[in-house]
């Protein structure tokens, strides 16, 4: 059932991706010969409307657009139909179909979060955002090793009900709880929910677990507010945006990172998953529920986005860093040149994939 589910979310990224190319070089008036679910052979022709073929095709690993001009040749630069070639347009309108995939890529990753608000998600809620959320608990997040949280036996996960038989109110709840825990000369009593279990433990405080701060009373424990937050649609679509922001930077900097390491022979590839390890994390993402797997869904979106516009032949990033040598040559390319780096890469990108998948063999017999 992972693969299953790891092919359909590797079609619908693909296929949204390769819309993006599709959709602009259409609007721009490139011809378009193919635009193909999987990968050929081909299993039968869905239809063909203004010069595009639709098909089906066997090996379910995504989708492609065959795009006239993109890799040249003699009819494509000089044939009868070659005012509608890729080759030929202006250098904008090509660097506009090449960024197109990424683009949507990152639009569709944008609209998986702003879904994933709409739907409701449970989360760590700031104070902001309690107006949207319900269900708000007051629940421990980590227990420092040898406090006296982590010795009378508080767990990460537990939820505060009452502290010395005071409820909690989460709405001023982490608040109240350090005050008195501040404010008090004895020991505390701290009720519990662990899952459907009420927990009741007695906790003396400690003077100088917090560093720098040798007389401030402590148990050793981090709280934070979770609920069911769910944003308006306004909220959502501005949350999305922010969210896929801040993923895709650091997306960029970790792939960046990595290939600086690469040159300097320090780049660590067994903490890299591959199409295996992605199966095995899919089958956790989708045990956890439709959001996780959604969220999931988001974060490959913007990983393919990013790798995408790297600019390494055989990539949309290597199109353009072709596109921009052009621009400063003042003068093409030699085709067969440009399409024996994008194939000589291919093949190099297909033989990584192939070592991280080796990697990913290794990690799941290894436990």
């Amino acid at each position: 059932m992972s693969v299953i589910i790891f092919l359909v979310i590797l079609v619908i990224l693909i296929l949204v991706h390769e819309f993006g190319h599709f959709i602009v070089a259409k609007k721009n008036g490139i011809r378009v010969d193919e635009f193909g679910i999987g990968f050929p052979p081909k299993i039968l022709t869905l239809g063909r409307k203004n010069g595009t073929e639709y098909t089906l095709n066997w090996i379910p690993l995504g989708g492609f657009v065959k795009i006239f001009g993109e890799n040249p040749n003699e009819e494509s630069i000089s044939g009868p139909d070659s005012e509608r070639s890729f080759v030929n347009k202006p250098k904008i309108i090509q660097a506009l179909v090449l960024v197109a995939g990424v683009v949507f890529n990152l639009i569709f990753a944008w609209f998986i979060f702003a879904v994933i608000f709409l739907i409701g998600v449970t989360t760590v809620v700031s104070d902001t955002d309690l107006k949207y959320s319900k269900n708000v608990e007051v629940v421990i997040m980590e227990t420092l090793e040898g406090s006296p949280g982590a010795i009378a036996g508080i767990l990460s996960d537990d939820r505060i009900i009452s502290l010395d038989g005071n409820k909690i109110d989460p709405l001023n709840g982490i608040d109240k709880i350090v005050t008195y825990i501040v404010g008090g000369s004895g020991d505390i009593e701290l009720v519990l929910m662990r899952a459907d279990e009420e927990v009741t433990l007695r906790i003396m405080p400690e003077l100088g677990l917090i560093s720098g701060d040798p007389d401030r009373r402590a148990i050793g424990i981090s709280m934070a507010l979770i609920g069911d937050l769910k944003y308006p649609v306004h909220i959502a679509l501005w949350e999305g945006g922010k969210i896929t922001y801040q993923i895709t930077k650091t997306v960029a900097v970790a792939i960046g990172a990595l290939i600086v390491g690469a040159f300097t022979l320090s780049a660590d590839l067994s903490d890299i998953a591959g199409p295996i390890g992605i199966v095995s994390v899919v089958g956790d993402a989708a045990e956890l529920g439709i959001v996780s797997l959604l969220f999931f869904t988001a974060i490959i979106s913007i990983n393919l986005a990013v790798i995408n516009i790297l600019p390494i032949p055989a990539l949309d990033g290597g199109r353009l860093l072709f596109l921009l040598i052009e621009v400063v040559k003042g003068s093409p390319l030699q085709p067969n040149v440009i399409n024996s780096l994008h194939n000589i890469f291919f093949i190099l990108l297909i033989l990584l994939i192939l070592l991280i998948s080796y990697n990913d063999i290794l990690r799941i017999i290894g436990g």
